[in-house]
């Protein structure tokens, strides 16, 4: 008969297997990671909450009231009031007019000069650092200080019409240029393109040097001259920069405020006013703080739309 050994059966923790370890490391390692992740983005999550989703918010409550800025009396829900006051506003349209014209014709002006000024510092000559810091200089200077500057040279006996009589030897008198309905706004723009257009370059230089030089060299060889170059490789290459110049450009000419507050008032004859103008004049000059809301909800879905019509033209197709 057989006798069978029976094996005793053992008390205490099981020892963890080199697989389990691991697993439990990987964990560990993961929720570590996590908290740090969710560390660093806090403060951005925090300054959107703060600054972006409450004034949103608080702009599309204040919209539908008669808020004012300082005012005894508490505010009342009114509907729809501020809308339809807005839309039979002349001023309104008018400074939305003016919004347009200066986003129309700055855009194109602004990232055209810009491009060229890339292609010409996108060299590799004795100097060219000089000429990029140069073009850059206005980009870091406040606008407040370049309106106050350039206010001075469009004086009657400023510095720009001193040039023009200099360089027609006095056949152009000039004029004076932010009193004149029909220049303030063109030398408001031309101010604008000169004080942005740098940084613009820089944008549009970084795109240039992602390109491969292997294209050129290519297209050299296949005897490709220099507009031939840059319409079938450099333009090409430049596309989702020129995405980017173009949204930014558009978004910063819709928001124009400080030139205009610092130059023109909005004057003369309201042939400077702008949007965003009309809702701080509002807001703050004559405390009609649920009127102001009412331009700001209005103009922000208005960038809001020819942002995505922007972006859906320049998508990605095929």
């Amino acid at each position: 008969m057989a006798v069978t050994q029976e094996t005793p059966a053992t008390s205490g923790p099981r020892a963890e297997t080199p697989t389990t370890a691991t697993g439990s490391t990987r964990r560990v390692r993961r929720r570590g990671e996590a908290t740090m992740g969710a560390a660093m983005v806090a403060p951005a999550v925090l300054l959107l909450i703060f600054f972006f989703f409450i004034p949103v918010g608080l702009c599309f409550a204040l919209a539908f009231t008669n808020a004012r800025l300082i005012s005894p009396e508490p505010a009342k829900i009114i509907g729809f009031e501020n809308f339809t006051r807005l839309f039979s506003d002349p001023l309104f349209w008018k400074s939305l007019r003016n919004t347009f014209y200066f986003a129309v014709v700055v855009v194109p002006l602004q990232s055209g000069f810009a491009l060229l000024l890339a292609l010409l510092v996108n060299t590799k000559i004795r100097g060219v650092n000089f000429f990029r810091t140069l073009y850059f200089v206005p980009v870091v200077t406040s606008i407040v200080v370049v309106s106050i500057l350039w206010k001075f040279m469009y004086q009657p006996d400023g510095l720009i019409n001193n040039l023009l009589q200099t360089a027609t030897f006095n056949v152009v008198q000039g004029t004076d240029w932010l009193n004149n309905p029909t220049a303030a706004m063109p030398a408001i723009m031309f101010m604008s393109i000169w004080q942005a257009v740098g940084f613009h370059m820089v944008i549009w230089l970084s795109g240039l040097q992602t390109i491969p030089g292997e294209l050129y060299e290519a297209s050299e060889l296949d005897g490709a001259g220099k507009w031939q170059q840059f319409r079938y490789v450099t333009w090409p290459g430049l596309k989702a920069t020129r995405t980017f110049i173009l949204v930014t450009i558009t978004i910063a000419a819709l928001s124009l405020f400080a030139q205009i507050n610092v130059m023109t008032q909005g004057g003369p004859l309201d042939r400077t006013s702008t949007v965003v103008f009309q809702a701080v004049r509002v807001g703050y000059g004559q405390q009609e703080t649920a009127y102001a809301s009412t331009i700001s909800l209005v103009f922000f879905v208005l960038v809001l739309m020819v942002s995505l019509v922007q972006r859906y033209l320049t998508r990605e197709r095929g």
